[in-house]
Order: structure tokens, then C-alpha cells, then sequence
């Protein structure tokens, strides 16, 4: 862990992620990633189709000033096709995040911020001309939020439908905005969100692999005290409301329980789908108390702001 110099005070982060193939589902298609890039020290899991479930964490370490990614990402694309997806969006995340760290003062934030939207463009590529080899593999992809904390921010850089919220003060926010169908519906007035609940909402409008490119979405968010950021796929999205999320968070006091109540949640409802839960709580003198829910919304990345 690199040296925090004396004027910085300490954040300190608790995490834990859960994986879990659900009722429905015969193999794994997801992935999750937590890392703490101060000295290369991670815990990664690639789905694996042969278990049914599996654990990364609990962990705990202080926020160095090069900073952590958590990674979520959702396979598609048959059996073989969605977990190798988002297996190599895992290995390239990780590549991309450990290549070229600052020095010890953490460098600009917006270079952070730059690697994670280069990490997403750079498992796209990977998973991209991975599939243009293997007639099996085509058209083969995996949806990705992924977190960078730093200092006393978040930065999300989000291409698909998984989603990020955060739990301040009682209250649970949705970090991210979805890029389905269902959501541009929504945007547009066509639909609410209880008539989003009766149609398809697996109808995503980007996905890492599937074409040359991709445009990943970067917002961010102050940090405060005592606040939890969760990452999931639409696995529990789909069947399990914010509300209950909340409840579920509130109600547990450690992020393995949390993780292990969410995923009960979605497989209680009949599992439809992969499970992945990843839950992040930052604490220390380094993070301002909150004052509520002030403060807390979507603002798009921009360099130097």
C-alpha cells in the first residue's frame, strides 16, 4: 500500500461481492472485479460454470491515493459466448487499471478517470476480435459498470444495463441510468416504470464486444461518510425494487450479509436470471458526514471539472 502522506486523511473501504447462477440458469454468465490498485492487490472471480456460487471478499483496506475499481459485468450471448465476454472484460479491466499507475500523489483525477473509460474501450476490443475469430463466439458481449473510488469521489463509466446505486441517510439513489430500450421508453414518456415492469427489458442498447466500439457513459459522485455503493446485474435489478433494496442494505451490518440478503431476494423470486451483487462501504476522517441526501445525483464527467 503506498505511503499516505500527512495531510491526507485516511478512507477506508469495506467490500464484498456475490455471484450466483440463480434457479432458472444452468451456468454463470457474470463477473465482478474488486481491486485496490495501490499495490497491484486485487480479488477477481471468472464465472465459472461448474459452481453455483461464489464469494469475493470480504475485504477491507485505505484508500491509497492511486484508488479501487469494482467491476460488474453481465455476459451475453449463449453459454460459451456471455461468460468468456465478461471474463475478458475482467482481464482487460484489470490490465488497463494496473498500467501505468500514478506516483504517489495519485496524479490528475481526470487521467483516473480517462483509464476507466479506456479499461471499458479496451475490453471491447479484446471481446470484439476475440468473437471475429470464433464462428462459435460471434456476436457474443457483456454488459459493465465499473467503479473507481478516489479521494472522496466515485466515478461510474457504464456501458449496458447493470446498475450502481448508492445508500446515504435512509435513502438508496440509482447511480446509473440504464441503456435498454425499456429506459428510453420510460425517458420519453411511453412507458412508466410499473409498465416497464410488463414488457422485455432485456433489449440493451450498447454491450461491450458486440461492435467495433463503444461510447461508455462517465458520470460522478461525492462520497460521504458511512455511504454504501452498490453494483448488481439485472438479475436483481429485474425482480427485486430499490425499496428492497434499501431494506436489505439498512438492515445489514456488514457487506457479506448485504450481498448474501440481495441474492436471496432474486433467487426467493425465482432466480430468473445470473445474480451478481458487489457492495463497497467507505468510512474515515477523510470522508465528510452527510447532510441527508444532499448532494447526492447523476452529474456527467467532464475534464477539469
Amino acid at each position: 500500500m503506498a505511503t499516505r502522506s500527512d495531510d491526507r486523511r485516511p478512507i477506508m473501504v469495506s467490500a464484498c461481492g456475490r455471484t450466483h447462477r440463480g434457479r432458472v440458469r444452468s451456468d454463470n454468465q457474470d463477473c465482478l472485479l474488486v481491486a485496490d490498485l495501490a499495490d497491484g492487490t486485487l480479488e477477481a472471480h471468472t464465472a465459472d460454470e461448474a459452481r453455483a456460487a461464489a464469494v469475493v471478499g470480504p475485504v477491507s483496506f485505505e484508500l491509497s491515493a492511486q484508488g479501487a475499481i469494482l467491476l460488474v459485468a453481465d455476459g451475453m450471448g449463449g453459454r460459451a459466448g456471455g461468460a468468456r465476454a465478461s471474463a475478458l472484460a475482467v482481464t482487460a479491466v484489470q490490465h488497463v487499471m494496473a498500467d501505468g499507475k500514478a506516483g504517489a500523489d495519485g496524479g490528475d483525477p481526470d487521467d483516473f478517470v480517462l483509464r476507466l473509460r479506456r479499461a471499458l474501450e479496451e475490453a471491447n476490443r479484446a471481446i470484439h476480435d476475440e468473437a471475429a475469430k470464433d464462428d462459435q463466439l460471434r456476436g457474443m458481449g457483456t454488459t459493465a459498470t465499473l467503479a473507481g473510488l478516489r479521494d472522496d469521489a466515485v466515478y461510474l463509466a457504464q456501458v449496458g444495463d447493470s446498475r450502481a446505486y448508492l445508500v446515504r441517510a435512509g435513502s438508496v439513489t440509482r447511480l446509473t441510468r440504464d441503456q435498454s430500450l425499456v429506459q428510453d421508453l420510460i425517458d420519453s414518456g411511453v412507458l412508466d416504470e410499473a409498465e416497464a415492469h410488463t414488457v422485455r427489458r432485456n433489449v440493451i442498447l450498447q454491450a461491450l464486444g458486440v461492435g467495433p466500439s463503444v461510447e461508455p457513459e462517465v458520470t460522478y459522485h461525492e462520497l460521504r461518510k458511512d455511504d454504501v455503493l452498490l453494483l448488481c446485474s439485472d438479475g436483481l435489478s429485474q425482480v427485486v425494487a430499490d425499496e428492497e433494496i434499501l431494506e436489505a442494505v439498512s438492515q445489514s451490518g456488514d457487506c457479506l450479509t448485504m450481498c448474501d440478503r440481495l441474492v436471496g431476494l432474486a433467487n426467493d423470486r425465482g432466480g430468473p436470471d445470473n445474480v451478481t451483487v458487489l457492495v463497497a462501504r467507505v468510512d474515515g476522517d477523510g470522508l465528510e458526514h452527510a447532510l441527508g441526501t444532499e448532494g447526492v445525483g447523476r452529474r456527467v464527467w467532464e475534464p477539469g471539472r
